[in-house]
């Protein structure tokens, strides 16, 4: 089943040198399944899950030939309807959560407001609903996390906040810019489990932006590679180390190795044909 569909995609930036392409002709689809989207930073990732929700503020520009969620293309909606799919149908959680919870309010008047925002209820069942979430996120003590502000959080459990803050309104898409890159090895391990649970239990979509292709690979089920604003490659991840395109290869052979130790690892030798062949189409979700 297609939760999702993003067709010829394209953000562009105005500068005193001209147009800037931050995402060129970008197409795929996202049923419930775990996609992934790597490439190296600047290749136009996190601009892409930025756009499906349209959080690109002007002047930035936003065309696609539609994005469609269960059959309403976004690219169509107005700004109020847009809040209304921000959410709750589609959540995104940020990179940081030192930088996306708010410094001034408790963990728990910010879990319930973006509750309250999305249904109509009572404050009594918001904060039923938020400790819930926050016990599905494996931790220990929702009730002093309710009562905390987020500087007394480490980053692991503000990044576990943030996934259980986005999951309240039970959006159909996840998008996860880089949840995981300023957590260590142990506590990564942990939110991934947390996620593919949530994910697997609730049957969403899940978009997972990453520039870890080893992690991509043993977490997603398909990998859109990107480069400069494009997608070159597209391949299923348990697949992604018999990838064939020249820079997937590149960033793979860049990899440090535990099983095959190098003195120096192989340098990535970019080709400026990359940018400016078409971008590959999304391979379709599974019906």
């Amino acid at each position: 089943m297609t939760l999702l569909e993003v067709e010829d995609l394209w953000v562009k930036f105005p500068t005193r040198q001209g147009i800037f392409e931050a995402v060129r002709g970008v197409s795929f689809s996202l049923g419930k399944e775990r996609l992934g989207i790597v490439g190296e930073s600047g290749s136009g990732k996190s601009m892409t899950g930025r756009a499906i929700l349209r959080l690109i503020r002007k002047p930035g520009i936003v065309e696609a030939g539609h994005i469609t969620l269960e059959g309403t293309d976004l690219m169509q909606l107005s700004e109020k309807e847009m809040r209304k799919v921000r959410g709750q149908r589609i959540s995104m959680v940020m990179q940081d959560p030192k930088f996306s919870l708010n410094p001034v309010m408790t963990i728990g008047a910010q879990m319930m407001e973006a509750y309250l925002l999305h249904k109509n209820t009572s404050k009594t069942q918001a904060r039923a609903k938020s400790l819930e979430m926050l016990k599905a996120v494996s931790i220990s003590d929702p009730e002093r996390v309710m009562r905390a502000y987020p500087h007394e959080m480490s980053g692991g459990m503000g990044q576990r906040i943030m996934i259980a803050m986005m999951l309240i309104p039970d959006p159909q898409i996840l998008i996860a810019d880089e949840p995981t890159s300023a957590l260590d090895v142990s506590v990564q391990r942990q939110v991934l489990d947390i996620m593919d649970r949530l994910v697997t239990e609730r049957g969403m979509g899940l978009i997972f932006i990453s520039h870890d292709l080893n992690l991509v690979a043993e977490f997603c089920d398909r990998v859109l590679i990107m480069y400069a604003g494009r997608v070159v490659e597209v391949c299923d991840a348990d697949r992604l180390h018999e990838a064939k395109h020249p820079y997937t290869q590149g960033l793979l052979n860049s990899l440090p190795r535990i099983e095959d130790p190098r003195k120096h690892l192989v340098a990535l030798k970019r080709d400026d044909a990359w940018a400016e062949a078409p971008s590959v189409s999304g391979v379709k979700a599974d019906a």
